[in-house]
């Protein structure tokens, strides 16, 4: 395990492989370990480096503020302490958004940007979604965390085909936020509206979404492929609101080839 120490808190992060820099990011209530098996797919052509956003996974949970900016700020300082003049990033659902984020305002420290069911404006979010930002539906689980587990374990065959691996793993991720993180993170995303910058992001971008995504509405591709101008869109018709787990096969090949293809467009 390995971690840094930035101006606002400690940052945990695993690296793996040599080649290209690429960074990654988890989405709500999740952690590095999502792309543990990307990672290693790709070892023999990136340097991959996967952290967890303040509040969540290993990092520091002790902070006042988890916003979709302060996610961006910590990006930024990750490459700044490790050196990385510049990466490819690539996120999936609120890490996305922030992956988004860190290229629109540092043009320059990103090479390219793959997004993974990632909202482009947070009204997107399923209405459960929306609910956990708001402080008193949050309390509510936080105080009933049986019910809330519970419901989610019915819920887990329609989040991703692979839910018996995502509910073990958000079940240790849940266990591992605050209350603070877990409704200002939710509550800051669905707040997000990337829609008039998207027209001056200068990276190419790759938005891989799964047709069955009931987290997130799926639209949100449309959105990335009209207004940003080095948009592509691909369709996973299978997969849910977890390409990674549906069909992990057919996602890390597409994505290895966005990453480490040579072509500007």
């Amino acid at each position: 395990m390995s971690s840094i120490v930035t101006e606002q808190g400690i940052v945990h992060y695993e690296a793996i492989g040599r080649g290209r820099p690429v960074i990654f990011l988890h989405g709500w209530l999740g952690s590095w370990a999502y792309w543990i098996d990307t990672m290693n797919a790709m070892a023999s052509h990136c340097r991959s480096y996967a952290l967890d956003f303040w509040g969540f996974g290993e990092s520091d949970r002790k902070r006042a503020s988890f916003t979709v900016p302060d996610f961006i700020a910590l990006v930024v300082q990750f490459m700044d302490r490790l050196g990385i003049a510049s990466a490819a990033l690539v996120g999936h659902s609120m890490g996305g958004t922030v992956a988004l984020g860190v290229a629109f305002a540092h043009p320059d420290r990103v090479t390219r940007v793959a997004v993974v069911g990632s909202p482009i404006v947070g009204t997107s979010l399923n209405f459960f979604l929306k609910m956990a930002g708001r402080p008193f539906w949050a309390f509510l689980a936080y105080t009933f965390p049986g019910v809330v587990k519970a419901g989610t374990y019915v819920a887990s065959p329609t989040i991703t085909r692979a839910w018996r691996t995502w509910y073990r793993m958000w079940e240790r991720d849940l266990s591992r936020t605050t209350l603070r993180s877990f409704f200002q993170s939710i509550g800051s995303l669905h707040r997000t509206d990337l829609r008039p910058l998207l027209p001056q992001l200068r990276p190419p971008v790759l938005g891989i979404y799964g047709a069955r995504d009931n987290i997130v509405n799926p639209n949100q591709a449309s959105l990335l492929a009209q207004e940003a101008p080095r948009a592509r869109i691909f369709w996973m018709p299978e997969a849910g609101h977890f390409p990674m787990l549906d069909d992990p096969e057919r996602f890390r090949q597409v994505l290895g080839e966005f990453l480490l293809s040579d072509d500007s467009a």
